[in-house]
């Protein structure tokens, strides 16, 4: 089975790749049979939790790094179900040192690139807690909250792969637009060295944000719509970076501005619960020039508008026309994973995601929490991802910059929210 584009791109981008998801329950910790049993139940017959590369004697080897399939063409297979005893086991530490100790750790081996953790953790508001990993060539992080939805009690929700509804067409102008704004050259943060590798630095934050913190920042800009739980983190994370390496024109390249990767589901009500990767990530500039944590907010939003249609110009135009070169050859990949495996086209990835639908149990026990795993990517950059189960917001920072650096920006990020919600107008 051949890898789609955004498979391709993932897999070539240089990064370990590794993301997850988390979901905490109240109550006591179930044996661990118990999770296989609903694994293999919900699981064993999704043809992608089977898939694993190939990498065949005379059809795969590895070049410099990168695994190529038959014909030079990395490729899935199915060699047949998953094992859920070798998949599924409990962990021997809690969630924050799981998360810590996976993210720069690929997911090698001959059987699929994903495992389920059990963990004993009464942290975070519960009494134990599933987590999810996987390599993101794999699966995105939409397809990892459709599996664990399928796992709550009730029936089963994911799905195999479904035809798309139709997109609509975007111009070639929009395209030019697109690919010039892609291009742009941007800078990294101004702390490592391009001689760093993945494990110099690399350090993981998790943080609980008050409910009533997050609902007063919502309110916020005054008179205005209100902002949404994704504006709130690109605005928020801007000022982290003012707060912790001061106005962009002190930074290295004084007329470059600093990216955000923003990435976005590009599923339809036609295939909603497909599994793999249906993403792209459109590149915002952070406003981290901007005085006040309202004006960087308001800049923020204003970009943000625009990124649904940006991201319809990635579905429309530049994914087929990616998929049309590619079949020239592996090299293509390569090619356009080039540019973003450099730490100076986004600094940062910020994501915010949301629990599917509404209250879940698992063996009657209550979620209380989600916490994400986003992947850790090139030296001098932090990854972001802020969860909400219900009233419950949890932000994970992911740094790959200096010692703490995840941590010290984690709490910059915070001290935004703070700001927001004691100036927000109390509502009426």
């Amino acid at each position: 089975m051949r890898l789609s584009c955004a498979d391709e791109l993932l897999l070539f981008n240089g990064c370990p790749g590794v993301i997850g998801l988390a979901v905490v329950f109240s109550g006591e910790q179930p044996h661990v049979e118990q999770v296989r049993a609903r694994v293999a139940e919900r699981w064993t017959g999704l043809e992608r939790m089977n898939c694993v590369l190939d990498r065949a004697p005379g059809g795969a080897g590895t070049r410099r790094g990168r695994v190529f399939g038959r014909r030079g063409r990395p490729r899935w297979v199915v060699p047949g179900h998953f094992d859920p005893a070798a998949h599924v086991s409990a962990a021997e530490s809690k969630l924050d040192d799981v998360w810590a100790r996976s993210v720069d750790r690929p997911l090698g081996g001959e059987v699929p690139p994903w495992r389920l953790f059990v963990v004993p953790d009464a942290a975070h508001g519960g009494g134990f807690a599933l987590a999810l990993l996987a390599q993101h060539e794999l699966l995105d992080g939409r397809s990892l909250s459709t599996l664990m939805r399928s796992l709550m009690d009730g029936p089963a929700t994911a799905k195999g792969p479904a035809r798309s509804a139709p997109l609509t067409r975007t111009g070639l102008r929009a395209a030019g637009r697109e690919l010039r704004a892609m291009a742009a050259a941007g800078q990294a943060l101004p702390v490592t060295s391009p001689r760093e590798t993945y494990s110099s630095y690399s350090s993981v934050a998790v943080c609980e944000l008050p409910a009533q913190t997050v609902r007063s920042a919502r309110r916020q800009p005054p008179g205005g719509r209100g902002a949404t739980l994704n504006e709130l983190l690109v605005g928020a994370v801007a000022g982290a970076l003012r707060a912790e390496y001061g106005p962009v024109p002190g930074w290295r390249r004084r007329e470059q501005p600093v990216y955000t990767a923003v990435p976005c589901d590009l599923r339809t009500r036609a295939n909603a619960a497909e599994l793999g990767n249906a993403l792209t990530a459109v590149r915002v500039a952070f406003p981290v020039e901007v005085d006040g944590p309202v004006a960087r907010l308001r800049a923020c939003q204003a970009a943000m508008a625009t990124v649904p249609d940006r991201a319809a110009v990635h579905a429309g135009v530049l994914f087929p026309a990616a998929e049309a070169l590619r079949r020239t050859g592996p090299w293509v990949s390569s090619l356009l994973s080039g540019r973003g495996r450099r730490s100076c086209f986004a600094a940062t990835a910020t994501t915010a995601m949301k629990w599917p639908g509404g209250a879940s149990t698992f063996e009657g026990h209550r979620l209380v929490r989600t916490v994400a795993l986003p992947p850790m990517r090139h030296p001098g950059t932090v990854s972001f991802a802020l969860a909400q189960a219900g009233d419950a917001f949890t932000l994970t920072a992911v740094g790959n910059a200096r010692p703490d650096e995840a941590r010290r920006l984690a709490d910059a990020v915070i001290t935004e929210f703070d700001t927001w919600a004691r100036t927000a107008t109390p509502p009426v």
